[in-house]
């Protein structure tokens, strides 16, 4: 579904009509989207979803349908023609900082950071956290079920257990982001260039006169490439047809049963078969822990296919992003602003991360003020320094002046660089349960604005 202007909640567009009335709408705002708390056994988080964020952004107009439609709610009634005057020009004008999809991060860490005209970035608050917040959730899922896959490729195969063909379709992005080899969903591999594969379904087998007559015309169509689907009836004697039926598949798979006591037999029969090149693949409600387990059992599992635990991210199903005002600029005069709700707390300023490596490893992260002193003690950071030796720099320009810079990372690149950066990570980080807890520090300036009450001058 092509997202609109309206798909935002009611009361973002309310919100600014009273900045267009107050004559406000203009004042440069910075807000910063942020997670405040890990989800339960997740040792970090995995960015995803810049793209398709910045592609809604970069597409924000307001047709006269939608005015139109927003002119006759009675909410707006008593809204003045300024206000629908300001929405017939809309356009994005503003800055965006992101970290690079696939960068590991942790609680209070602005991922992204906008800073524009007040209503402009208002408006951009539920798409944002709706984008990013579903697509980290489940990268940060798919990277979890890679870890336990110990190098066994994994498959996303959930699109028929996601929340909606959209979410499913987003889903299948994330998960290769988060490490996923592929997707099982057609247009998601058309859309984002992801490896897509399947196999076949039962009812293939059901449909056919015998399970030897389904394996032999699904093999003279396909070939080498074929992967034949062995549990519809018996998984022992489907391994016996494929192995003296004189059929050299390039898989099989299994999708029901004990997996690590089928899998050792399936890998017998195929063997005294002279099918030792043929691979077992195997899929059925599987989730990271279940796949830990047949990995450190030495099941001969050649790769898992992962569908509802992954494309729900089925243990911690909604990931708890936010996005909140840290700083704006009235009249000439900078405020610095800070939410003190009671569990709801926010920092202000405008902020950087900076990663800590030491001898190769991370060892810290720190955020500050994005043009305040650094981690190292050097210089400030303008918007476009590089940052001293042995601290990286996670936030990085995307958008500027409502144009977006070019040359955004492949898929591929996203996956590459969750790869290098897990690899940074303290050892203990690939553990499923109990991870450990990795250090992230504030700076002396950003902590003395936290410590002086909120609105800093």
């Amino acid at each position: 579904m092509a997202l609109t202007p309206l798909t935002t909640d009611l009361y973002e567009l309310t919100m600014m009509a009273g900045y267009v009335n107050a004559g406000r709408h203009r004042a440069r705002a910075t807000f910063e989207l942020f997670v405040r708390r890990m989800p339960p056994n997740r040792s970090c988080l995995i960015a995803a979803g810049l793209e398709p964020a910045l592609d809604y952004i970069e597409g924000l107009r307001f047709k006269p349908e939608d005015i139109a439609w927003l002119q006759a709610l009675p909410v707006f009634a008593g809204v003045g023609a300024p206000f629908f005057d300001y929405l017939r020009g809309f356009r994005f004008t503003g800055d965006i900082w992101a970290v690079r999809e696939g960068t590991p991060f942790f609680p209070n860490e602005p991922i992204l950071r906008v800073t524009a005209p007040l209503a402009e970035a208002q408006l951009l608050e539920t798409a944002l956290l709706a984008i990013l917040n579903f697509q980290t959730s489940i990268a940060s899922k798919a990277h979890r079920v890679v870890q336990a896959g110990a190098g066994h490729p994994v498959m996303e195969f959930g699109a028929r257990r996601a929340h909606g063909i959209d979410a499913a379709i987003y889903a299948a992005r994330a998960a290769y982001v988060g490490g996923c080899a592929g997707t099982s969903l057609v247009e998601a591999g058309r859309r984002f260039g992801i490896p897509v594969s399947g196999t076949m379904a039962h009812s293939w087998v059901l449909a056919a006169p015998s399970e030897l007559e389904a394996f032999m015309t699904f093999t003279a169509l396909y070939g080498r490439d074929t992967v034949l689907l062995l549990d519809t009836y018996d998984v022992a004697a489907a391994a016996a047809i494929v192995a003296r039926s004189g059929l050299r598949p390039a898989a099989v798979r299994i999708d029901s049963g004990d997996l690590l006591a089928l899998s050792r037999m399936v890998r017998e029969v195929l063997d005294r078969g002279g099918l030792a090149e043929t691979r077992i693949l195997v899929s059925g409600d599987l989730d990271e822990w279940k796949i830990r387990d047949l990995v450190a059992a030495g099941a001969p599992i050649d790769g898992f296919a992962v569908g509802t635990a992954l494309t729900t991210s089925e243990d911690a199903p909604a990931l708890g992003g936010v996005y909140k005002l840290v700083e704006i600029e009235e009249d000439g005069q900078v405020r610095r602003v800070m939410k003190r709700s009671t569990g709801k707390t926010t920092w202000p300023g405008r902020k950087q991360v900076w990663r800590m490596v030491e001898d190769g490893r991370a060892v810290r992260d720190i955020i500050g003020l994005e043009a305040g002193p650094s981690p190292l003690d050097g210089p400030g950071f303008a918007p476009d320094a590089q940052p001293p030796a042995g601290a990286i720099a996670l936030l990085e320009p995307v958008v500027r002046g409502g144009v977006r810079l070019p040359q955004p990372p492949s898929l591929t690149d996203a996956r590459a660089y969750r790869a290098e950066m897990i690899a940074l990570l303290p050892p203990g980080f690939s553990r499923l349960d109990d991870p450990p807890d990795y250090p992230v520090d504030r700076t002396e300036a950003l902590q003395q604005l936290i410590d002086a009450a909120g609105v800093i001058g």
